[in-house]
């Protein structure tokens, strides 16, 4: 192999821009402001509006950081439910999967028609029964994850409405 080295190439200088048409050149005018005394009550009105500005935005301030709270009370009591409602999920997952492989195991050992039936049966009423108390676990687990993610909501709007009553 040869070692060549390439030089770059010089770079191409852009073409010129020509205007079609130029602006006119036009100075703004200056004004000069008379100065004037603002009347009193004018300036009272003004300083009364600015002083209710600031105590509006003390208040939205103060209900945008409720609100912020509440809203992380919320999302940290909904991924706690979350989880907890996933790890019940892989356990009872599992516990299914075990209930699976001792049926298969069974099967196995099976000699007859009869014993088969029999083990059928049997693991078939299990599983049902199993089934349905998982049902009303992962049911009534959602049940309390959503009511309590719910309580702080109720409870913010509760606020929300003493306030206003």
């Amino acid at each position: 192999m040869t070692d060549t080295t390439m030089k770059p190439k010089p770079a191409k200088l852009a073409a010129p821009v020509i205007p079609l048409f130029e602006m006119p050149k036009f100075d703004i005018p200056n004004f000069d402001m008379p100065k004037m005394e603002v009347p009193a009550a004018f300036r009272e009105f003004a300083e009364k509006g600015v002083a209710q500005s600031k105590e509006a935005y003390e208040k939205f301030k103060a209900a945008a950081e409720e609100n912020t709270e509440m809203l992380e009370t919320v999302y940290t009591t909904a991924s706690k439910g979350a989880t907890e409602y996933g790890l019940k999920t892989i356990e009872i997952a599992r516990a299914n999967t075990d209930a699976m492989f001792d049926y298969m195991e069974a099967m196995f050992g099976v000699k007859t028609p009869s014993e088969f039936v029999e083990i059928s049966t049997k693991h078939a009423r299990e599983q049902f029964e199993t089934l349905s108390g998982q049902s009303k676990d992962l049911a009534g687990l959602a049940q309390k994850v959503a009511t309590e993610t719910a309580e702080p909501i109720k409870s913010s709007v509760s606020k929300a409405m003493k306030k206003v009553a």
